[in-house]
């Protein structure tokens, strides 16, 4: 058995913190690095930079036992640890394909300050072919600095769910370990130690492999959200009810219910940036991926699909007030990235509607993503505020409290009766017995 005496994870942002986080809940001796100095002060004092439901205190146990440091010194992480996680971001270039600046920086510090074998692991979302990349990286500049250590690079993608960050990381599916030696898998199962142990499958394979299978795996789930999404919108037109297509389709094992829940298409950091991303790759190796180009396509179609079931219902949106509960682009995350509310609170102003907002956890990001309509919008403090004198109602985000409002109080306070259900969380029938007009997606 090898034990690992350090681990440090390069990126202190959404996946490095997690990881870090998990990893030395785990045991381990953990250094997360960031060249943010603002940030790592923050969080030597349990203030994190995001959102993630239970991982402030996680970080403060890890923190008070000694096993996990913040640090902006990569030289003396690099220096003094085994294992090496990269964990920076891979932001899209204006063509969709993955930049990996920050990746490769990051080797190159590394490489700058190895004192000894290294085990160099790329967490981060990266293209197939970066992890031969990184390894030409390490291994031009040990020749310029004359050493020779040895070292490995292994895929380790990372499967975390915003929300649900921390049982994603300690209960995963899988772990995927793509390495080209026995000594580094070997490593690595030494690092998921406590997951090994409780019989988590460990999918081990080549470098090239690990990194298709991340890409593979959330374009499918994108595809997956997008089709269901198409046909909840021919539901609307044939008098189908998609709720119900989509449960019995779930019945069938080899469909499952996960991800099949009509909407107004998917966001986040991961899908549109990575489906994007394979789309580039495939045109890249002159072959054609045709079912995620037209994914990527759709996806943008349903969310001005939204803005035209709102407009087409009510009529000219001149001087109408909506309120919008819910604008990350999930429940239990402050995300915005990609988020259809983007789309849907831009094209709705450009209409003329004003809107007063509410969002548990948006706050903050909201105030810049939705500078460009600040004139158009309103933040309220909770769903109810939210729709005083509106003329409708519009839920984008189904987080848990907008599931069981009081909708007899909500229509006492509202102007008009529209309800606009774009996560499909209310049963038509009991919204229209309260005096609504109800509309949802593909029902």
């Amino acid at each position: 058995m090898i034990y690992i005496r350090k681990v440090s994870v390069i990126g202190s942002g959404y996946v490095g913190l997690v990881a870090g986080t998990c990893l030395a809940d785990f045991g381990l001796n953990v250094i997360c690095v960031d060249n943010d100095e603002y940030k790592i002060e923050g969080l030597k004092k349990g203030i994190l930079p995001i959102y993630e439901p239970g991982l402030d205190n996680l970080v403060k146990r890890n923190m008070h036992y000694k096993r996990l440091h913040f640090t902006t010194d990569i030289k003396k992480a690099v220096e003094e640890s085994e294992v090496i996680f990269i964990a920076v971001g891979t932001p899209p270039k204006d063509d969709g394909s993955a930049d990996l600046k920050y990746v490769l920086k990051v080797a190159e510090d590394i490489a700058k300050y190895m004192n000894g074998y290294k085990v160099i692991v790329d967490k981060s979302t990266v293209p197939i072919g970066t992890g031969q990349k990184v390894k030409k990286v390490v291994t031009d500049i040990l020749k310029e600095r004359v050493v020779d250590y040895k070292f490995d690079v292994v895929s380790n993608p990372e499967f975390l769910r915003e929300g649900s960050a921390i049982h994603d990381f300690t209960h995963p599916d899988r772990v995927v370990i793509g390495s080209d030696t026995k000594k580094a898998a070997s490593i690595m199962k030494d690092v998921y130690r406590v997951l090994y142990l409780n019989e988590t499958p460990f999918v081990e394979t080549n470098i090239e492999t690990a990194e298709m299978i991340k890409y593979a795996s959330n374009a499918f789930l994108a595809m997956k959200i997008t089709y269901i999404n198409e046909v909840a919108n021919l539901c609307e037109k044939v008098g189908a009810n998609v709720q119900h297509v989509a449960k019995a389709m779930g019945r069938d094992g080899r469909i499952s219910p996960k991800f099949l829940h009509a909407g107004p298409g998917y966001g986040g950091s991961c899908f549109p940036k990575d489906t994007r991303a394979l789309a580039n790759i495939a045109r890249e190796y002159g072959e054609t991926i045709s079912l995620i180009e037209e994914t990527v396509k759709a996806n943008e179609r349903q969310k001005f699909k939204m803005v035209e079931k709102i407009r087409s219902a009510i009529g000219s949106l001149e001087g109408k007030t909506l309120g919008i509960l819910g604008i990350t682009f999930k429940p239990k995350t402050d995300d915005m990235r990609e988020s259809p509310s983007l789309v849907i609170l831009t094209e709705l102003a450009k209409l003329g509607a004003k809107m007063k907002i509410f969002d548990p956890e948006a706050k903050k990001e909201s105030e810049w993503r939705l500078e460009h309509i600040k004139d158009c919008i309103e933040f309220c403090e909770d769903e109810y505020e939210a729709n005083i004198n509106t003329d409708a109602l519009v839920i984008i985000t189904e987080w848990h409290q907008f599931r069981n409002m009081d909708l007899d109080r909500l229509k006492e306070t509202m102007k008009d009766n529209y309800f606009f259900d774009l996560r499909n969380i209310y049963e038509k029938e009991i919204v229209e017995e309260k005096g609504f007009k109800y509309f949802g997606v593909g029902v």
